[in-house]
Formats: structure tokens, sequence, C-alpha cells
């Protein structure tokens, strides 16, 4: 899947985009906004993530992590504090649903403190017949 606009284009990341990932990703980590994610496992998500560029610079990225035809999760959505409002992630969002409507996956989550922009996407906190997620945290938060 690619996309353009006048300004940006999004497409599914390659091997090719991991380091920029990486380093397009690190002050979203550090800044606590995206959880941290190895080498490896960005390596994993590649078949399913997608980037946006802008002038050849990576501005956006998201993936979407399958668990199982049931259940898959939206993960590392991130763009670039001067990019934002420009719709970039809604495209992010649109293409990783997208991904799980063609795999058939019943349900998409997505962890995050941006709940007005994801409702924004279709998303809402619970599930037809009021199911929730609940969680429970088994180490001390750093």
């Amino acid at each position: 899947m690619t996309t353009e606009s006048p300004s940006f284009i999004v497409r599914g990341a390659t091997a090719d985009d991991l380091s920029g990932i990486e380093f397009f990703i690190q002050p979203f980590v550090e800044s606590g906004r995206l959880l941290p994610r190895t080498t490896d496992e960005l390596e994993d998500l590649l078949p399913s993530g997608f980037v946006v560029e802008r002038d050849g610079q990576i501005v956006g990225f998201a993936a979407l992590e399958i668990y199982s035809k049931k259940l898959a999760e939206l993960r590392s959505l991130a763009v670039s504090d001067a990019c934002r409002g420009q719709g970039i992630g809604r495209l992010l969002v649109d293409a990783c649903l997208s991904v799980a409507k063609e795999q058939n996956v019943f349900e998409v989550i997505v962890i995050t403190s941006e709940d007005q922009f994801f409702q924004g996407c279709g998303f809402d906190f619970t599930l037809p017949g009021e199911k929730k997620a609940l969680f429970y945290q088994t180490r001390p938060q750093a």
C-alpha cells in the first residue's frame, strides 16, 4: 500500500527503513510517549508496518502486530511534532486497519494516552456487550 499527497508518501516499511525507524522513534521513547522497541521487535513489525516520508525523511510510523485471527494491536504510532495535524496519523491508522481487515482479524486494540485521536478513528473504550480490557502490572514503573 502506497499513498501519496503533495507533501508526503505513506508506504509499507521495508528492511531498508529499520535504522531510520529506530532513529525516528527514539525521541518518542525518551519522552515516554512510546514504549521502547528492540531492533528485533521492530524488524518483526516491518511486514505490517508503515512509514510516512516527507522529502526523503521519515515523519511517521505505525505497525500492526497480529496476535491471532481474533486480535491485533496497533503499535508504535508516531508522527513528527512538526507534521502533526496534517492527517498523517489517521493515514497510518487506516493503513494498519486495512491490514487487519485483509487478514480477517476480528478486533484491533491500541494502548494509548491519546484517547481522543483514536476515538476519532473509530476506537472506543468498550466493545459491544460492555467488554473492557483490564491490566495488571507485574513490575514497578520505571
